[in-house]
């Protein structure tokens, strides 16, 4: 989900941010992954960067879709 990270543990306090067309990237994430009602959300998990084996907390961001799953995860900033 996340490039050079790797999620560890489950993903909590999560919360939507934004919903059908209220998503800036629709079109885009339409077009890559397949239509589906997406969904932006964000949550807190402890995360390893794969380079340098460090885990941190940190706040992700992604879109969900019914059946399509997590895409497109971020991380937008670190917790400890």
């Amino acid at each position: 989900m996340i490039e050079g990270f790797k999620i560890l543990g489950d993903i909590t306090d999560i919360e939507i941010i934004a919903v059908g067309r209220s998503i800036r990237i629709l079109p885009y994430l339409n077009k890559q992954h397949g239509k589906g009602r997406w969904r932006k959300l964000k949550g807190v998990a402890n995360v390893e960067r794969i380079s340098t084996g460090r885990v941190r907390l940190a706040e992700i961001h992604w879109y969900e879709a019914h059946g399509i799953g997590k895409r497109d995860g971020k991380i937008k900033r670190w917790l400890d």
